[in-house]
């Protein structure tokens, strides 16, 4: 039972920070920009009117296109094993 949970918790570590990178561009985060008509440019619509015409520095769409421009940092990766290894713990 133990090497089942060692292996659930690291491959949703793992998961996560593999996968991210690959969730976000196909949902319109990409190297380039937010896709036209994707899931991401209806989010950073909502975002610019909810906080009044732009999109807010730091919120989770801007988190969310930086890591589909440049990947993830070494912080961000840790904090994203850090949640697959918590969801492969409920899991």
């Amino acid at each position: 039972m133990g090497l089942l949970i060692g292996a659930a918790l690291g491959a949703g570590a793992v998961g996560t920070v593999v996968g991210a990178p690959f969730v976000l561009a196909a949902v319109g985060f990409t190297s380039a920009g937010i896709a036209a008509g994707s899931l991401a440019a209806s989010m950073m619509s909502a975002s610019a009117v909810a906080s009044g015409g732009g999109v807010v520095a730091g919120g989770a769409v801007a988190v969310c296109q930086s890591i589909g421009a440049v990947g993830l940092s070494g912080a961000t990766a840790a904090v994203s094993g850090s949640m697959g290894l918590l969801l492969g713990l409920i899991i």
